[in-house]
């Protein structure tokens, strides 16, 4: 009984992966907006090189410090 439970679970993610594929295909799975814009890093940039703190610029912004550190470190 489990083994069939097991191979019924793979075929639904099979089939999940599938969709989720076509829809990104389509446009329709985008995933979630990034939260800072492309302007905000490069001020947050500009404040880190004058010597602010990390955790104070991502308190001020209503972010996490590691959602500060996954925009920094994409604008690479």
């Amino acid at each position: 009984m489990g083994a069939f439970a097991e191979f019924e679970r793979s075929l639904i993610r099979e089939r999940q992966r599938e969709g989720i594929e076509v829809a990104k295909r389509n446009g329709v799975y985008t995933g979630r907006k990034p939260k800072l814009n492309a302007a905000q890093v490069a001020v947050i940039r500009a404040r880190l090189a004058a010597g602010e703190k990390k955790t104070v610029l991502a308190h001020e912004l209503g972010i996490s410090r590691e959602t500060l550190y996954k925009h920094l470190n994409a604008e690479r």
